[in-house]
């Protein structure tokens, strides 16, 4: 098994990913992007973003994250699809990827793994993502201006972003299976005070109906077992969310959730290893948020590995 040797590679191609090899490849680092899908990870499912700077008229998810990519691609930096990273160990001041039968080194990682929404699995869902169903009332809320929609979930994000539909929709509908929310009480009160919104608390979704776009959903109350449709237009799923983060399990601290913990400079205690974007525990996830990330992890990562005595690979054979 041969063990190519880069200075930096990065697990994961989504923006943090990205604007790392950007940044790691433009100070002249060799570099080398991990990826399991096509480079953008989320923001390339994303039909359009209205609020990345500089794209006044939006921008369409596929086309920025194409562009990082190139862009990434014309500094140098080197992309390999696998099927996912099996694990990730350090010797003698260096890593070793291992993703299949395949074996990387690297002085320095950055994991930009991301995470993915936890979804529903109901009939509808997945077939009208970007169509009315959404895991992002901040990316894609300004799009339902009149209508009615619902949340799904109970926890502070979800009745948060109730009320920041409320500047959009009509109606917001927040669901949630049990009879009290988990949210912080402060938010609770501020929701179900809001004229625009209704709580329906006891209930799940059993589907979601619609051909082209979303038109409806059943819900159903887990009391009495009464299902009733609701007409929506869209519904905005905050059932949580799921980092990437299986390959690090005993090698860096984790939060509750699983997200890797880092400070201010994205690094964690394991020296030469940086985490940026949606893995990481942080208060908001955008394709803005993601880029800093990635910048700085990779501006730290140089700085780790000029540091390293005489540029080495540890003894990894």
């Amino acid at each position: 098994m041969s063990n190519p040797k880069y200075d930096l590679v990065i697990i994961g191609a989504g923006p943090a990913g990205l604007t790392a090899a950007i940044y790691g490849a433009r100070s002249g680092l060799s570099v080398l992007v991990l990826e399991r899908t096509a480079p953008g990870g989320q923001a390339a499912t994303t039909d359009v973003i209205e609020n990345y700077p500089g794209f006044p008229q939006g921008i369409r998810g596929p086309e920025l994250s194409a562009s990082m990519e190139d862009q990434a691609k014309r500094f140098g930096a080197s992309f390999k699809t696998i099927a996912q990273v099996g694990t990730l160990e350090r010797e003698n001041g260096a890593f070793r990827i291992k993703a299949g039968d395949e074996s990387f080194i690297a002085k320095a990682v950055i994991v930009a793994s991301g995470a993915d929404p936890t979804r529903l699995g109901v009939p509808g869902e997945d077939t009208l993502i970007g169509k009315g169903v959404s895991y992002c009332a901040v990316c894609d809320g300004a799009f339902f201006k009149g209508s009615d929609v619902a949340v799904v979930g109970g926890g502070n994000s979800a009745v948060e972003e109730a009320i920041y539909l409320t500047r959009y929709a009509r109606k917001v509908y927040l669901i949630h299976r049990r009879d009290l929310f988990r949210a912080d009480k402060i938010l609770v009160d501020r929701a179900l005070a809001h004229p625009q919104i209704a709580a329906v608390l006891e209930s799940v979704v059993e589907e979601i109906v619609g051909e082209k776009a979303v038109a409806a959903a059943k819900i159903k109350n887990v009391r009495t077992g009464e299902v009733v449709t609701l007409p929506i237009e869209g519904i905005f799923i905050y059932a949580g969310y799921r980092p990437n983060t299986d390959f690090l399990e005993g090698m860096v601290t984790l939060d509750e959730s699983g997200c890797v913990v880092t400070d201010a400079e994205m690094t964690t205690e394991v020296p030469g290893l940086f985490a940026a974007g949606d893995v990481r525990r942080k208060g908001l996830r955008q394709v803005v948020t993601a880029v800093g990330d990635g910048a700085t992890a990779a501006f730290w990562a140089e700085k780790y590995i000029e540091k390293l005595e005489n540029r080495h690979y540890g003894d990894f054979a």
